[in-house]
Order: structure tokens, then sequence, then C-alpha cells
């Protein structure tokens, strides 16, 4: 069976919202993105290399698939792009219509919960869920993510949209890597336990 690995950047206190450009996200008047960019380094360039090394699939939710969709394709300068726009994507949406405009780019339509528990169920390599904070709402309360790999950001911000939310289930999780960056990011892999 294939693994749902989470990948996602935090603060402290647990903010995944707009970690990348400040107008990503700007829901509920959040003013605080691109909060991730300063803490970049060669560590933690090389652990998310590592990680979109060992191939796979990717899942979006709506939200991060279009944003996705409309920054990497094409661009220049940077490791990334090539994986992303080779690598298989799935998109789970009750909204969006196929074709969908990223090359490799199939849509899960339907209820999520069970689009994705048939995805794990094939044959393949591992699934990995980039953002998706609506999504990943949806794959934890029905027990469907196997891994998370947390870059946990030295830094609290107060309000924004969290990845684990004050009405979630308990899940017991085992750490099981962890590494720190030179900008003292904590790049911790749980395993649920």
């Amino acid at each position: 069976m294939r693994k749902i690995i989470v990948t996602n950047r935090l603060t402290l206190d647990g903010v995944m919202q707009a970690p990348g450009r400040a107008d990503e996200d700007r829901r509920e008047g959040f003013e605080h993105g691109g909060w991730a960019l300063a803490y970049n380094d060669a560590v933690m360039m090389q652990a998310m290399g590592e990680g979109m090394a060992e191939g796979g699939a990717l899942l979006f939710g709506r939200r991060t698939y279009q944003d996705f969709a409309a920054v990497w394709p094409g661009r220049k300068g940077n490791p990334f792009t090539e994986v992303l726009d080779r690598s298989q994507k799935y998109v789970a949406s009750r909204t969006l219509r196929e074709p969908l405009p990223w090359q490799n780019s199939t849509l899960l339509s339907g209820d999520a919960r069970e689009t994705v528990a048939s995805l794990k169920e094939q044959p393949g390599q591992d699934i990995v869920v980039l953002g998706s904070g609506d999504l990943l709402q949806t794959l934890m309360r029905h027990g469907l993510v196997d891994v998370y790999v947390l870059l946990i950001h030295p830094l609290v911000l107060g309000r924004g949209h969290r990845l684990f939310h004050a009405d979630a289930e308990r899940a017991a999780l085992r750490l099981v890597k962890s590494v720190t960056t030179t900008t003292g990011v904590m790049i911790a892999t749980y395993q649920a336990a």
C-alpha cells in the first residue's frame, strides 16, 4: 500500500498559511505571506531535494494546485521545476474540471476521503501532499496520513490557518528523523504510531 506523506512548512504556533509569497494566500486578512523565505538555507534545500528525488506522485487540494500551476511551470533557476513538471499530480476537487492546465495532472473528483483511500490502495510509489490545508483536514480526520515531514520555523505569527486545528482528533506520532538547519528550522519526520 502506498503511503500519504505530508510535507509542510509551519511556524512554532502551527501556522502553515502562505509561507512562500506575500500575495500567496490573503484569506481572512492574512498579512504575513512569505514568512518562510528568510529561513531557506543549503541544509533545507538538500533535505527537500532528497525528498523530491525519491519520486512519487503529488497530491494537492484545489487552492494549492491552482497556486502551484500558476507559479511553477517554466520557472527557471531552481532544482524543483523539472521535478514538479514531470511528477504525477493528483488534485482533489469538487469544483475543478478536466483538462487540468499543468502537465501530468489528474483530477480526483468526488469525496476526497474515498478517492484518496482508493489511490493509496493502488500500486506505486508513495504520495506527497504539499500545502493543501483544507484537504489535509479531511485526510487527517479519516486517518489517511502516514508520515508528516514538518519544517518547523522559529517564528510565531499568532494568526493564520494552522495544520492542526483545535478540534483535531488525537493522534500518536513517532519521531523517526530530525535535521536542524543553519537558520534554526527543525525538519522533523513523524510516522503515525
